[in-house]
């Protein structure tokens, strides 16, 4: 279950379908219910591949296309067809198969034009696949990276503006994870363990929403330790970032409550 919003598949559609199709336009007099994997010549075969995608069925239309690449190796429609089996695959939601998909046609197609498309297809196909912060996120650093290769490789491309944004909201992600483990330990009384991971928030996710969260809790768990003057250190980080927010006041008031003498000082 995907729980950051993404509005890509529509979009995707429209941005895959445009480049790739090219001369699609001679597609087919095949009958759109023949999806039987006989012999064809490559443009019936690509345009029955493409009707079905068209007709909603990206299932049907990943296999076809696969067919083309079988049948038709060494024409130019297999590597149109590998990048479109590819996207199919996305669009039908079954993304392993999209993203071993993409990596094959980048495989022998790394220069390609549309190499920046099948980069991008991969990070997408791992996003989607991004859970609730309770479960293991191996899914979600895999997107980070596969992200972050958009934006290296590609920075001025139209794929790389997308790939920004959605990093946003994964790093916002891997935060709340690394939030939900220190609060756990900070209620087992595991102040260091704590300590570790709300700091790693503030060192490495310090543009997301948990950020003054985590200032808080290390305030919180210094003073639980009894080092008063770390936690004014972190008191103060948090009114100069944050002087109007909650976790602001709520610093404050546990420092007059708690150590009103680091706080005079």
């Amino acid at each position: 279950m995907t729980i950051l919003p993404s509005r890509a598949r529509c979009r995707i559609l429209a941005v895959a379908l445009i480049p790739l199709a090219l001369a699609a336009c001679a597609t087919s007099g095949s009958k759109r219910g023949d999806t039987a994997y006989v012999a064809r010549d490559v443009e019936t075969l690509y345009g029955a591949a493409k009707d079905k995608l068209d007709d909603r069925q990206p299932k049907l239309a990943a296999a076809l296309f696969d067919e083309v690449e079988r049948q038709h190796p060494y024409s130019p429609w297999a590597r149109r067809a590998q990048l479109m089996s590819a996207f199919s695959y996305y669009a039908a939601s079954d993304y392993n198969k999209a993203v071993e998909a993409a990596r094959r046609f980048l495989e022998i197609h790394p220069g390609n034009k549309d190499a920046p498309y099948a980069y991008y297809l991969i990070g997408l196909s791992y996003y989607e696949q991004i859970s609730d912060i309770d479960r293991d996120q191996k899914i979600t650093l895999q997107a980070r990276t596969a992200l972050q290769e958009v934006v290296r490789r590609f920075p001025a491309s139209e794929y790389a503006s997308d790939a920004r944004l959605k990093l946003d909201l994964v790093e916002d992600h891997l935060a709340g994870k690394e939030m939900q483990i220190g609060r756990y330990y900070e209620r087992s009384g595991k102040w260091i363990a704590a300590q570790i991971k709300f700091q790693n928030v503030v060192r490495d996710y310090q543009t997301t929403s948990h950020t003054a969260e985590a200032l808080f809790r290390l305030v919180e768990t210094n003073l639980s330790l009894g080092i008063p003057t770390e936690a004014k250190k972190y008191a103060a980080v948090l009114g100069a970032n944050y002087p109007g927010s909650e976790w602001y006041e709520r610093a404050h008031h546990l420092m007059s409550k708690h150590a009103p003498d680091a706080v005079a000082s």
